[in-house]
C-alpha cells in the first residue's frame, strides 16, 4: 500500500500558515504576552505572605475556617520552598488560559446546545482535540507563536477546552423542558430563555466545566515548561533535565497544592453563583447546626478583609523599597539595562556557561534573561529571534541535524570548547569490556540494547549508521531511543542492582564524576574526532550587540575551568547556580575582565587634533557625515563640517587643508577628480555599493522606458537634458558616452548647473506633468519624492556603477590610526542610508544631530560597530 504523505501535508500547511498569517500570530503573540506579563507582575508585586493571606481570606469566606487556614498553610509551605514567583507565574498562564479558554468554549457549547448540527460537527473536534497527545500542542505553538508565555498559553488553551465546550452543552441540556415551555408559553424571548432560565439551572455543571478547564490547564501548564514558560513546569522540566528528584518532588508539591486551592474555590464559587446551589448549601448548614470549623463570613466581611490585606500590600510595595541587585559601576555599564535573552538546554555545561554570562553581563549593566528549553525548542526559538543566543551547540556531529535545518537562521560564533568526545560506557564493575570490539558476542550480557539518548541527536544517527556497523554489531545489538533524562535513569537505576548495561555517553559530563564508568574504546575512530562546543546566535544578533559579540566569539574555557565551575553549581544545589557563579569567579579573579573585557573609552591622543571635514549637498553625504561627527564627538574628538563643492574637496585634500571626505563616487562620477590628485590622497575603502549613474524620466512620461527611448523625442523634453554641476565625471560620461552612444547627441543639449537647480527643475516640471530628463544617481531621496522611471542602459554607457568611498588626506592614517582603522571598516546598507536620510529630513535642517540621535536608537548596536575595537 502506498504511503499517505500527511505529515508533508502537515508540513506544507504550516509553512504557509507561517507565511502568509504571520501578522495574525503577531498579534495574538502580543496580546497573550502582555496579559501574561500584567497578571503575573500583579501576582508577583505583594509581599508573599499578603498574597497568601488573600488567597486564605477567599477560601475562608468560599468554604470555612478549616479551608482558609490549610490555605495559608500551603501557600506559606510554597514560599519556604523559596518557588512562590514560579508559582505565581504558572498562576498567571493558567487564569489567562482558562479565560481566554472560556471566552471561547462557553458560546461554543450553547451554540452546540441549541444546534444538533452543530453539536454533531463540534464532539469529534472535540474528541480529537482531547485524545491527541498533550506535548503535540507544543510543536504548532512553539512556531506559531515563539517560545515563551504565549507558546504556553496557546498550548494549554488548546488542550483545555473540550471539558468547557462539553459542560456547558450538558448543563443546558439537562435544564428540565418543561421549564424552558412554561417559559416559552409564557412569551419569553429565546434570549431571555436562555440568559433568565437555562444559564442559571446550568451554573453548576458549566462550573465543573470551569473547574476541569482550570485543571487541564494546569497539568498543561506543567509540560509548557519544555518551550520556555516560566513557572513551576520549567522547574519540573530542570528537574528531568538534571534528574534531579528534590527540585521535581518540590516543584510537584507547589502544583499539587495550587491544583488542589484552585479546584477547591471554583467549586465552591460554582455554589454560590448558583440559585439551585446557594438553597442547597444553607439547606445543609441548617441541618448540620453551628460548627466553628465550617463558619464562612458574609462576602461583604471577606471583600473586606481582601482589601486591607491589599492596601497593606500596596503599602509595603510603595515604603518598603525594592531589593534590586546593585547595579554595575558606571564604567562597567555598557549594557545600559538592554535586555539579552540566552537559551540554555539542562545539561550540566551549558548551565554552567549559560550562568557564567549571566552574572558577566549583569556586571556590564545588560539584564539577562534565561530560558531552559530542550534542543529542539531552543534551535527553533534561536532562528525566529525569540533568544539572543545559546552556549551548548554540540557541532557538528550531536547537534548536525538541527545546524542542518536551522543553521541559515544562525551565526556561529565560534567553539569555547573541545574537542569533547561521544562514546558508549558501561560500568567498571563489568569485566572484560574495554573497547567496542570487546561488545561482540556479549549482547545476551546486556539484554541485546544499549541505551541511547534523544533519536535526533547527530551522535544517535552516527551510532546506528556507522558505529555499530563499524564493529559488526548492528545485528547483535538494538538502540533504544529515548531521552538524556531516561538514559541517566536506566544507568542509575542498573548501577544501584549491579547490573550490565551499556549507554550513550559524552564527555564532558558529571555522569563520570557520580558513577565509576569505563568508556570504551574506539580504535577504529568510527565516532570521529568530537565535537566543538559552540555559541550560537539569532541571525542579526552580531550587528545589534557586536561587543558582546566579540566577548562571545573569544570565550574560551579549559576543562579544569569548566569542571570546576560545574562542581560549584551542584555543590550549591537548586536555583543557586548564579550564586555559586560568583562563588567561582571570587576563587577564579580576573576571569570576568579577561572574558568581557570593557571597551577603551578614554580620549584618544589622536583626539586632540581638531578634525576638519568636508561635504557636498548631496543626502548622503550630509547624512553620513553628521552620522560620524555625532559618534566622533561623544568619543572626544572635535570634527569641524565645511560645505563645498566636489573640486574644491579635492584640492584641499590634496594640499592637507582638509582632513576627510566621505563621499567619493569612485571610479565613475568623480574619476576626473580623483586621477588629478589622487598622488596625495589616501582611499580608506567603500562604504557603500553599488551606486547607479542615469537619465530619469517621471512616471507619467509613459513611452520612454530606456536611453534609446530617447531618441526622436527631443522636442517632447523642449531638447534638452537637465544635467548638474560641469565637470564632475556624471557630466563628462554623459556627454562623452552616453549621448554619442545612442545617438543623441545632436538632437538633445545637457543643461549644465547645479544639483539644486536640477531638483528645482525636476519639480516644477513634475508640479505641471511635463515631460523633464534629469541626470540622477541612486540613492537618492528623490525617489522617494516622486514616482520616476530610471531609464535602461543597455548599453552600460554609465558603466557599472560606482561604490561609494572614504577618502582623506596623505598624512590623515599617521595622525589618526584609530579612526582610519573605523573607517576603513564601516559599511552601510541601502535600507540604514535610507533611513538616515529620512530621519535628517525629517528633522529639518539644523537638526541634524538630534536625528542622528534618533536613527541611533533604533538601530542598536550600529553605533558599537561603528567604533569596534575588534
Amino acid at each position: 500500500m502506498p504511503r499517505i504523505p500527511f505529515g508533508e501535508w502537515v508540513n506544507d500547511a504550516v509553512d504557509w500558515l507561517l507565511g502568509h498569517m504571520a501578522w495574525l500570530f503577531d498579534f495574538f503573540q502580543t496580546v497573550f504576552q502582555g496579559a501574561y506579563d500584567g497578571l503575573s507582575d500583579v501576582l508577583q508585586a505583594p509581599e508573599p505572605l499578603i498574597l497568601a493571606g488573600i488567597f486564605a481570606v477567599i477560601a475562608f469566606w468560599l468554604r470555612g475556617v478549616v479551608a482558609g487556614v490549610l490555605t495559608f498553610a500551603g501557600f506559606a509551605f510554597i514560599i519556604s520552598l523559596e518557588l512562590w514567583d514560579h508559582a505565581m507565574m504558572t498562576l498567571a498562564l493558567v487564569l489567562v488560559a482558562t479565560v481566554i479558554a472560556l471566552v471561547v468554549s462557553v458560546p461554543v457549547g450553547i451554540w452546540a446546545a441549541r444546534s444538533s448540527t452543530v453539536s454533531g460537527i463540534v464532539r469529534p473536534v472535540l474528541d480529537f482535540m482531547q485524545t491527541l497527545p498533550a506535548m503535540i500542542y507544543l510543536i504548532p505553538a512553539i512556531l506559531f507563536f515563539g517560545m515563551g508565555a504565549p507558546a504556553g498559553i496557546v498550548a494549554t488553551l488548546i488542550f483545555a477546552l473540550a471539558p468547557g465546550v462539553r459542560m456547558t452543552e450538558l448543563g443546558i441540556r439537562q435544564v428540565d423542558k418543561e421549564l424552558v415551555e412554561a417559559a416559552d408559553a409564557f412569551g419569553t424571548t429565546p434570549r431571555n430563555i436562555l440568559l433568565r432560565v437555562q444559564l442559571p439551572l446550568a451554573l453548576p455543571t458549566i462550573m465543573a466545566g470551569v473547574n476541569q478547564v482550570i485543571m487541564l490547564g494546569l497539568s498543561m501548564a506543567a509540560i509548557a515548561g519544555m518551550v520556555g514558560t516560566e513557572g513551576l513546569g520549567a522547574d519540573v522540566n530542570e528537574a528531568i533535565g538534571q534528574l534531579n528528584v528534590g527540585l521535581g518532588s518540590e516543584a510537584g508539591v507547589a502544583i499539587v497544592i495550587l491544583a488542589i486551592y484552585l479546584d477547591r474555590m471554583t467549586g465552591s464559587l460554582g455554589t454560590q453563583v448558583s440559585p439551585l446551589g446557594r438553597r442547597a448549601a444553607a439547606r445543609a448548614r441548617a441541618a448540620r447546626g453551628p460548627n466553628i470549623w465550617t463558619y464562612r463570613p458574609q462576602a461583604a466581611v471577606a471583600v473586606v478583609g481582601v482589601v486591607v490585606l491589599a492596601l497593606v500590600a500596596g503599602g509595603m510595595g510603595v515604603f518598603g523599597g525594592s531589593h534590586s541587585e546593585e547595579a554595575a559601576a558606571d564604567a562597567e555599564n555598557v549594557g545600559r539595562g538592554k535586555q539579552v535573552d540566552i537559551g540554555y538546554i539542562p545539561w550540566d555545561e551549558g548551565v554552567a556557561s549559560t550562568f557564567l554570562w549571566k552574572e558577566i553581563l549583569e556586571r556590564r549593566g545588560f539584564k539577562p534573561q534565561t530560558k531552559q528549553l530542550e534542543a529542539g525548542p531552543l534551535y527553533t526559538s534561536l532562528a525566529q529571534g525569540g533568544v539572543d543566543f545559546q552556549t551548548d551547540a554540540w557541532l557538528p556531529t550531536t547537534h548536525a541535524a538541527y545546524w542542518k535545518k536551522y543553521g541559515g537562521k544562525l551565526e556561529d560564533l565560534g567553539a569555547w570548547f573541545g574537542p569533547t568526545s561521544l562514546e558508549l560506557s558501561v560500568p567498571s564493575y563489568v569485566k572484560g569490556v574495554d573497547s567496542l570490539d570487546d561488545l561482540k558476542g556479549k549482547s545476551g550480557t546486556f539484554k541485546g540494547k544499549i541505551v541511547g539518548i534523544e533519536s535526533s541527536a547527530g551522535m544517535m544517527g552516527l551510532l546506528k549508521d556507522k558505529v555499530l556497523g563499524e564493529y559488526g554489531l548492528d545485528k547483535e545489538y538494538k538502540v533504544v531511543d529515548g531521552s538524556t533524562p531516561a538514559m541517566l535513569a536506566e544507568l542509575k537505576r542498573a548501577y544501584a542492582k549491579k547490573e550490565p548495561v551499556v549507554t550513550t555517553l559524552w564527555s564532558p559530563h558529571w555522569a563520570y564524576s557520580d558513577f565509576d564508568l569505563r568508556k570504551l574504546k574506539d580504535p577504529k575512530g568510527a565516532w570521529g574526532k568530537g565535537d566543538g562546543v559552540h555559541t550560537l546566535a539569532r541571525e542579526g544578533f552580531s550587528d545589534e550587540n557586536p561587543l558582546v559579540a566579540k566577548w562571545l566569539k573569544d570565550f574560551k574555557m579549559s576543562e579544569k575551568q569548566l569542571t570546576g565551575l560545574e562542581a560549584e553549581i551542584n555543590k550549591a544545589g537548586k536555583g543557586k547556580q548564579q550564586e555559586a557563579v560568583r562563588a567561582w569567579l571570587k576563587k577564579n579573579p580576573g576571569v570576568v575582565d579577561k572574558l568581557a573585557p570593557l571597551p577603551d573609552t578614554s580620549t584618544p591622543a589622536e583626539a586632540k587634533r581638531p578634525l576638519n571635514a568636508a561635504y557636498f549637498a548631496w543626502d548622503e553625504n550630509i547624512a553620513v557625515t553628521n552620522l560620524w561627527k555625532r559618534v566622533l564627538e561623544k568619543r572626544g574628538y572635535k570634527m569641524k563640517l565645511t560645505p563645498s563643492d566636489v573640486g574644491p574637496v579635492y584640492t584641499a585634500l590634496a594640499q592637507g587643508d582638509l582632513d576627510l571626505d566621505l563621499d567619493a563616487w569612485l571610479p565613475t562620477a568623480q574619476k576626473q577628480y580623483w586621477e588629478k590628485n589622487k598622488a596625495n590622497l589616501k582611499d580608506l575603502g567603500s562604504w557603500y555599493s553599488p551606486t547607479s549613474l542615469e537619465i530619469a524620466v517621471p512616471s507619467y512620461v509613459k513611452d520612454v522606458k530606456s536611453l534609446a527611448d530617447l531618441k526622436g523625442k527631443g522636442e517632447r523634453f523642449k531638447g534638452k537634458i537637465i544635467g548638474i554641476e560641469p565637470g564632475t565625471g556624471v557630466m563628462t560620461a554623459l556627454k562623452d558616452k552616453v549621448l554619442p552612444g545612442y545617438g543623441l547627441d545632436e538632437e538633445y543639449k545637457i543643461v549644465s548647473g547645479s544639483t539644486p537647480a536640477m531638483l528645482s527643475e525636476l519639480k516644477s516640471a513634475y508640479a505641471k506633468k511635463e515631460p523633464v530628463a534629469v541626470l540622477l544617481w541612486s540613492p537618492h531621496w528623490a525617489y522617494n519624492e516622486y514616482e520616476l522611471t530610471k531609464l535602461k542602459d543597455p548599453k552600460v554607457a554609465f558603466g557599472k556603477g560606482d561604490t561609494i568611498r572614504t577618502i582623506s588626506s596623505k598624512e590623515f592614517p599617521k595622525r589618526y590610526p584609530r579612526l582610519t582603522k573605523w573607517l576603513k571598516d564601516f559599511t552601510m546598507s541601502e535600507e540604514q542610508l535610507a533611513g538616515l536620510e529620512n530621519e535628517i529630513n525629517k528633522a529639518g535642517k539644523g537638526k541634524e544631530p538630534e536625528a542622528v540621535d534618533a536613527w541611533l536608537e533604533k538601530n542598536p548596536g550600529f553605533e558599537e560597530k561603528m567604533t569596534s575595537a575588534k
